[in-house]
């Protein structure tokens, strides 16, 4: 599973690195909603939820879905208005005004993809015109719960409402914590945008894309991205009727969440964590981590398991303890030490095999990271 992104004949000019600050601050709302999925947050969730104004935290809660469970394409307004520059503004004020400008139709599909109606699919009607969609989106919101039901109905019968109260939702926001936060932060994503602009220019492409994530690759003939993702989707950065080009937006609340824009009629954007120090290794790929898994749910490599996670055995030992033959040890033993969660050493003629407590310990993680990335 992945997501592409077609770059076929587009120029490295095209592709932008540029901090976002609406984009931000829908990671730091999600942050704050989702604090589990951000261990290394803990200290500024903490804070910050302490220091909210109850009315200002009552008013999150409206539409928490908006950036909690799903990340709404809302806070990319920048790459969803035609005929826009399709990079983010340099202030928050500047992104809400291009939100402001999205039209009606783009602006109520995006704010529902909370609803997971297919929105994503080319040529869905708009709720706001379709009578069958605007069902199908309230019905849908409905079984999400009371809260979505009532924003979703608000949403279609008047947009505009809507969008003012969003806007003075995050100018709220802005002045309470944001405001301190960005100016903290985005020092660093500016310069972590120039350094990539930098390596993308004098080092190409493939190296650029290893140093934003481990998760991302393009073919030899960079004609496609790939994003490692537990989705699938494909995106084109080539459409002159959208407008050219691919952007990169870096987060410091992003982590473990790599997150790919990929809707029909808008520009693919991928939002990309920063490194951190909780970070001292590379996620590892979501087909290596059902490999593991696969690995270990068999009922006799589980047994297997037992006595290699305790000490070094070597074949014939493991045939002779659980009564099967050598050549089906090895069958088993291989699976294992294809999917990395075996050691080996060589003994005079022997061999003997351990499992690496270390890597199996980490599949936990490596799943959240999956699910979540």
């Amino acid at each position: 599973m992945s997501v592409t992104i077609d770059i076929a004949g587009l120029p490295h000019e095209r592709i932008t690195f540029a901090p976002s600050p609406l984009a931000e601050l829908c990671m730091a709302l999600h942050a704050l909603s989702q604090p589990s999925h951000h261990p290394g947050l803990a200290s500024w969730t903490a804070a910050t939820s302490a220091a909210l104004d109850p009315c200002l935290a009552d008013r999150l809660l409206e539409a928490d879905f908006m950036w909690s469970g799903t990340f709404s394409d809302v806070f990319m307004a920048f790459a969803g208005v035609p005929g826009g520059s399709g990079v983010p503004g340099a202030t928050l004020a500047e992104e809400l005004d291009v939100l402001d400008r999205m039209d009606d139709e783009r602006f109520a599909a995006s704010a529902l993809d909370h609803c997971r109606l297919g929105f994503y699919d080319e040529g869905s009607p708009s709720p706001l015109v379709d009578a069958g969609a605007r069902a199908l989106a309230l019905e849908t919101a409905a079984a999400r719960g009371p809260r979505q039901l009532a924003f979703a109905t608000r949403l279609l019968e008047e947009p505009a409402a809507v969008r003012r109260w969003l806007r003075r939702l995050a100018e709220d926001c802005d002045e309470a914590f944001f405001a301190e936060t960005w100016r903290r932060v985005e020092p660093q994503q500016t310069a972590d945008a120039r350094h990539k602009t930098q390596l993308l220019r004098h080092k190409g492409l493939p190296a650029t894309l290893k140093e934003v994530s481990a998760a991302l690759g393009v073919d030899e003939a960079q004609t496609v991205i790939a994003v490692d993702k537990m989705v699938s989707g494909s995106a084109t950065a080539t459409d002159p009727a959208v407008g050219t080009g691919l952007v990169f937006v870096p987060t410091h609340f992003g982590w473990p969440h790599l997150l790919v824009l990929h809707a029909p009629g808008w520009r693919p954007v991928v939002h990309y964590p920063l490194s951190s120090p909780e970070l001292a290794r590379e996620p590892g790929s979501v087909e290596l981590l059902q490999r593991r898994m696969e690995a270990l749910a068999h009922p006799m490599r589980m047994q297997l398991c037992r006595s290699l996670a305790r000490s070094a055995f070597t074949t014939t030992e493991l045939a002779s303890v659980y009564g099967i033959t050598a050549p089906e040890v090895s069958r088993h033993l291989t699976v294992l030490r294809k999917a990395g969660l075996l050691s080996t050493r060589r003994q005079g003629r022997y061999v003997h095999h351990r499992l690496d407590l270390t890597r199996v310990a980490r599949i936990g993680s490596d799943f959240i990271e999956g699910i979540l990335r």
